[in-house]
């Protein structure tokens, strides 16, 4: 049986990102300013470039990718939880050209904001929720 945290919604938080900024540096300073250890990331709105990431199970490695074009952001999800006692966020994110084509994968810096609206769920728990290098993946994963 999976290690299981009971938590509870505490907070939620909404946010327009700025213009141009760093989608993935901005929800982390989102993150680090209101203390928030453990969390859900729901996003949409629309990138100027973005880098996104394929982690490839062969070689323990991720393989990145940027696209040089405008894109819709189709949905971004993910969590906030801690790695070395800091706010980490881990988001994977699908996008599309104006030919309908998507894209997705693990979001990572690099990725420009056009027009982003972000809701993050905050969660209460008595334990905390740590990323550790996990063994079998070699990722950094919740611990167990």
């Amino acid at each position: 049986m999976p290690k299981q945290i009971p938590a509870k919604e505490a907070k939620v938080f909404i946010a327009k990102l700025d213009f141009k900024s760093d989608l993935l540096v901005q929800l982390t300073d989102i993150a680090i300013a209101n203390n928030i250890n453990l969390g859900k990331i729901e996003a949409i709105g629309a990138v100027s470039k973005a880098t996104v990431g394929y982690y490839n199970q062969d070689s323990f490695k991720y393989q990145y990718e940027t696209l040089n074009k405008h894109l819709e952001i189709i949905s971004l999800i993910g969590n906030i939880s801690l790695k070395d006692n800091k706010p980490v966020i881990h988001a994977h994110i699908t996008l599309a050209d104006e030919n309908e084509k998507a894209y997705g994968g693990h979001l990572a810096p690099g990725t420009v904001v056009f027009a982003c609206e972000v809701v993050i769920t905050v969660f209460d728990s008595e334990e905390k929720l740590e990323r550790g290098l996990d063994k079998n993946t070699k990722l950094p994963l919740w611990k167990d």
